[in-house]
């Protein structure tokens, strides 16, 4: 993307001020505090242009994107298939409601539950939505299906969870950030550790509707459960009769070289929680994918959402899965993997502790001695490369799957760099 002062100047439309005039990134800053609520604490840049994995800020210093709006932006930004389809459907149709039908719902319904392997679709609109709806539909389920009393059904779901920001949520969340000061929480969910078959295998009995869990737990760190125990949770919840949800709103969609993370252990969920991806980084896009046994049991008034399945969403996402049906971007994060789990290697002992990564995603810790993660996360950002810290010393890296190789050695040259 090239970057001539001239345009970016004029480009700089977002925040001009009251007199007109286009501000600064300091500027831009500063103006946000007053007006803005305090829930987010972003590095100090402001971008103002973005193609493919490159993003450019006011003053138009370029910056390489190894963070992919949390997986949102798996195809870069502004992919032209995504936007053509955008750009096409704009001109047609945007919103009916679900009050009606319109002509792209079907389709984009039938091709989510071809590429996934299940049954039928809830459409809704951000990660939180589909998590929130996944509940419901598994509470659901557990008493007009498996006979559980009224009111009586639970949920086993792991520690350092993270599947959203909604009160219930937040409710069976142990991270202290995102719980104090939000409660009462709802009752009905079990939290065991994560990749502890036996405490899940413990915690599940006659009231349990669902096995909520992250295949990797993207927040924690990118953390990756040993080998097997996927399919042992799905064994575990077969045997139980109850229902495996998979949340694979930030791991699926070609993040780790595969569809759908679970497809690393030929694991098929019950219901299948998505997001982030299926917008393209063009709209909110959401989905609960399940068996038909399942989201069957939803009648008419019982949930619903305004914009979810709409138009422009419906199509933007027909064209993400017709991105990942050519099986292109699930092989680019394989390939391409293997390049950042080689870089990552080499700087083990050299400022970075540890790593843990599958597909083009990975969770590098930096040793405390040489600064917390966001301030790692602040060297980078001078050495031109966009990342974000998580807990302690810990920053993700996840760069959209259109990377090139020689962008992602730049990108760890980089990490080098902010490490010395």
């Amino acid at each position: 993307m090239t970057a001539p002062t001239e345009t970016v100047t004029s480009a700089a439309t977002g925040g001009p001020g009251a007199s007109g005039t286009p501000r600064s990134s300091a500027e831009v800053i500063r103006a946000e505090a007053p007006v803005l609520a305090h829930n987010y604490h972003p590095l100090p840049v402001v971008v103002a242009r973005a193609e493919g994995v490159w993003v450019e800020d006011v003053e138009g210093r370029r910056y390489l994107d190894m963070l992919a709006g949390y997986s949102a932006l798996n195809f870069g930004h502004r992919h032209p298939a995504l936007i053509e389809a955008a750009h096409r459907q704009l001109d047609q149709l945007t919103l009916t409601s679900r009050a009606f039908h319109h002509d792209r719902l079907a389709g984009f319904a039938e091709d989510l539950a071809e590429l996934t392997g299940l049954d039928m679709v809830l459409p809704m609109n951000t990660g939180a939505e589909a998590v929130e709806s996944g509940i419901k539909v598994a509470r659901k389920w557990a008493y007009d299906v498996k006979g559980v009393p009224a009111d009586r059904a639970t949920i086993v779901v792991a520690a350092d969870n993270f599947h959203g920001r909604t009160t219930t949520i937040v409710g069976f969340s142990n991270d202290e950030t995102a719980r104090a000061g939000f409660g009462p929480f709802a009752p009905g969910f079990r939290v065991v550790p994560y990749n502890d078959l036996a405490a899940l295998e413990a915690a599940v009995d006659e009231t349990t509707a669902a096995v909520l869990i992250e295949p990797i737990q993207g927040e924690a760190g990118v953390v990756i459960p040993d080998d097997g125990y996927l399919s042992g949770v799905r064994e575990v919840t077969r045997r139980a009769g109850c229902l495996f949800i998979a949340d694979e709103i930030q791991s699926g969609l070609g993040r780790t070289g595969r569809t759908l993370a679970v497809d690393h252990e030929s694991v098929v969920p019950d219901v299948l929680l998505l997001g982030k991806a299926l917008g393209g980084g063009i709209v909110p896009v959401s989905a609960v994918v399940a068996r038909r046994e399942v989201l069957g049991v939803l009648g008419p008034g019982q949930h619903g959402s305004t914009f979810g399945g709409n138009p422009l969403a419906a199509a933007v996402g027909s064209a993400v899965i017709e991105l990942l049906a050519t099986g292109e971007f699930q092989r680019r994060a394989t390939e391409l993997g293997e390049v950042l789990r080689t870089g990552l290697t080499a700087l083990t002992g050299k400022g970075v502790t540890g790593f843990r990564a599958r597909g083009l995603w990975a969770g590098v810790d930096i040793d405390p001695a040489l600064g917390t993660g966001r301030e790692i996360s602040e060297r980078l950002l001078r050495e031109g490369i966009l990342a974000k810290d998580t807990h302690g010393s810990t920053i993700r890296l996840a760069p959209p799957l259109t990377i090139t190789r020689e962008e992602l050695e730049s990108a760890l040259g980089g990490l080098e760099r902010a490490l010395n």
